[in-house]
């Protein structure tokens, strides 16, 4: 773990729970892209730009889960190094109580206030700043959060951030974690339409060829919408329905889980309810998800 990989002339990534990727915009000077989870991924990152005799010029940011920002804070305050990010990744990144926020639906508890979900606030300037490296694009990745992107590095590397997941994590997590599931399946189409020397999404390996990545995780999430229609056959609330999700993918239920997975479940519901599967009824002051009729 915290290997430093070379997947391009002038690309990088350190291989860590959430891939940190490096852009070498000189032999001296470097963008990260993302950070990693905390402080002590921040300080590995820091070792091995040192090793390298890289300066850190800045941290480009994909998303503002705390996997991908937890490190922003140390090395910022470290190197004075800006930040980049857009839209409402910007928001949770200057205020990351917003995501264990936004995730509970309410005020969270300090059991949700902890580094996994709630990483350390960093200042930030928007991708239009001047200082942001031009020869960089950016590619919107909507679907699983708000206003995520990737990067296309100029030797044709394309960095995917969460866009799309190896089996193994697929298999691993049951369920992992979207926003928007429309967004995320019109993502995963229009990924297959790049074109790149290769491609390094942040959970899953590096390959030459996306394709099959994305119709696996399109097809998981087909999986997922097939289980919760099963369910709804005789109809559920939501909690019951969350409930019915752990058994089924064999998770383990705390309170980090419950909210990340029970999230998840109420975008699928959404979507499922804007497309005509699942509809709801009240009963006895309870809402309840039944398929439609």
């Amino acid at each position: 773990m915290y290997e430093l990989e070379q997947v391009g002339p002038q690309s990088y990534y350190i291989n860590s729970p959430a891939k940190i990727g490096i852009y070498a915009q000189s032999e001296r000077e470097v963008y990260l892209i993302d950070s990693g989870n905390d402080k002590e991924a921040a300080k590995k990152v820091l070792k091995i730009a040192d090793s390298k005799g890289w300066s850190i010029k800045g941290i480009l940011n994909t998303h503002s889960n705390a996997d991908h920002i937890g490190g922003n804070a140390f090395i910022q305050n470290k190197i004075g190094c800006p930040v980049f990010c857009s839209g409402i990744e910007a928001d949770f990144t200057r205020h990351p109580v917003l995501e264990p926020s936004f995730l509970y639906g309410g005020y969270p508890c300090k059991d949700l206030r902890n580094k996994f979900l709630m990483a350390k606030e960093s200042i930030v300037k928007d991708f239009f700043s001047p200082e942001f490296p031009k020869e960089v694009e950016i590619l919107p990745l909507p679907g699983h959060f708000f206003d995520m992107v990737g990067f296309k590095t100029p030797d044709n590397t394309v960095f995917l951030a969460d866009c799309a997941s190896s089996r193994a994590t697929l298999e691993k997590y049951g369920v992992t974690f979207i926003y928007d599931v429309a967004a995320y399946l019109e993502t995963l189409s229009n990924i297959e339409e790049l074109k790149a020397d290769i491609f390094v999404p942040s959970h899953a390996n590096p390959c030459d060829d996306i394709s099959e990545l994305a119709e696996i995780n399109r097809q998981k999430v087909y999986e997922t919408e097939q289980v919760i229609k099963t369910i709804c056959d005789t109809p559920k609330t939501t909690d019951d329905i969350i409930s019915e999700i752990f058994r089924k993918f064999n998770l383990t239920m705390t309170i980090e889980q419950y909210v990340l997975v029970g999230s998840t479940v109420r975008s699928y519901l959404s979507w499922m309810k804007d497309r005509g599967v699942l509809d709801f009824a009240t009963d006895n002051c309870t809402l309840l998800w039944k398929v439609a009729e």
